[in-house]
């Protein structure tokens, strides 16, 4: 990735806005009154009296921010540790190397890289895998098909231990997502363990990103704005940085600073729809760096493909009257993946296609 691509050039008034600001960082959530509760309740938030102002700061950064960091999260540090350096390793080698389990329109989970695909971007390069294995989805795009397929993950011979390391630090992901989940739940007036019907066949998937020192990154993106089509996203990232979210009081950009060990947090576009919009997902992108390279790992939380989403009962009334129209998410998911490998002749899909006209 030596040189920049046409396609990551953009005309003026879409280039980025180079100037992100730090003063206001993102809310920082400690989440240790998780692990202080009584004796027995450490698997699931089910004291909410202890953990009051810990579920009204995550409300707060749900509503205000969309997005958040937390430190005193639970995951051990040599699980983290491990998969990284596992990711170095795996990004370390060769393009033909890594190339042996890259993705395709079969087999769309694995190593692709931006340099080498048609459908252009992004300045970057990318291994991913599922949670579950095999991961149940629809077998075609077709409305009124019901019938399922299933992905397989790719994975490389080398590192050797990479696999392991991916599939330990995905449980620890999981399980920091149910407890997030039930914090959301109880933000929002509901029981904690609401959403957890949703967990079961779930299509949860990890990333691990690796950006290359850009040449010209005034002209490139790490990954250019966006906003997340899932549930939650789970991102842990290096000391480099880059991730700038914007900010919902004016529509500026700010720069996420790292900070050594914790999680950003951000609501997806489900967690958007199931509050009937109490909490919204927001834009972000990751900037390049000229100078060093940077990794990092996002755990995408997603529902089963089986899964209808629309506003959830209770958030809905006569005086709040639901938003948007039920879409099946394995459908809406498979386009999505459908998209990086076929040019398509309209829009991609988003949740505003479901939004109710008012």
């Amino acid at each position: 990735m030596g040189k920049v691509d046409p396609a990551f050039i953009q005309a003026p008034e879409h280039r980025p806005n180079l100037f992100a600001t730090q003063a206001e960082g993102i809310p920082s959530i400690d989440l240790s009154p998780l692990y202080t509760q009584k004796a027995g309740d450490s698997d699931s938030v089910s004291e909410p009296n202890s953990i009051e102002g810990l579920v009204k700061e995550i409300g707060s950064a749900c509503k205000q921010w969309g997005f958040f960091q937390v430190i005193n999260h639970g995951v051990p540090l040599d699980k983290r540790q491990r998969i990284e350096a596992s990711a170095r390793q795996f990004f370390s080698q060769s393009f033909e190397e890594k190339r042996k389990i890259r993705r395709d329109a079969v087999k769309v989970l694995g190593y692709y890289d931006t340099e080498h695909t048609k459908n252009v971007r992004d300045w970057k390069e990318v291994f991913d895998f599922t949670v579950e294995e095999p991961t149940l989805v629809p077998a075609s795009l077709e409305p009124d098909d019901k019938q399922v397929t299933q992905w397989y993950n790719q994975w490389p011979e080398c590192p050797p231990d990479l696999r392991e390391a991916c599939q330990e630090y995905a449980q620890e992901m999981v399980n920091l997502a149910n407890k997030l989940m039930e914090l959301i739940a109880l933000s929002l007036g509901l029981p904690a363990k609401r959403f957890h019907e949703f967990f079961i066949d779930q299509t949860s998937f990890i990333r691990l990103n690796h950006y290359p020192p850009c040449p010209s990154p005034h002209l490139a993106l790490g990954v250019g704005r966006h906003k997340d089509a899932g549930i939650l996203t789970i991102l842990a990232q290096d000391d480099v940085g880059g991730l700038e979210v914007k900010r919902k009081s004016d529509g500026e950009w700010v720069l996420v600073k790292p900070t050594p060990d914790s999680y950003i947090i951000n609501v997806g576009d489900i967690i958007q729809v199931w509050s009937n919009e109490a909490y919204e997902s927001v834009e972000h992108r990751v900037m390049v760096n000229s100078k060093k390279e940077r990794f990092s790992i996002p755990f995408f939380l997603n529902p089963a493909h089986y899964t209808m989403v629309k506003p959830l009962e209770e958030l809905t009334n006569e005086q709040e009257p639901a938003k948007y129209r039920a879409y099946n998410w394995g459908k809406f998911f498979t386009t999505r993946k459908h998209s990086n490998f076929t040019k398509l002749d309209v829009e991609n899909v988003q949740i505003y296609h479901f939004r109710v006209s008012e």
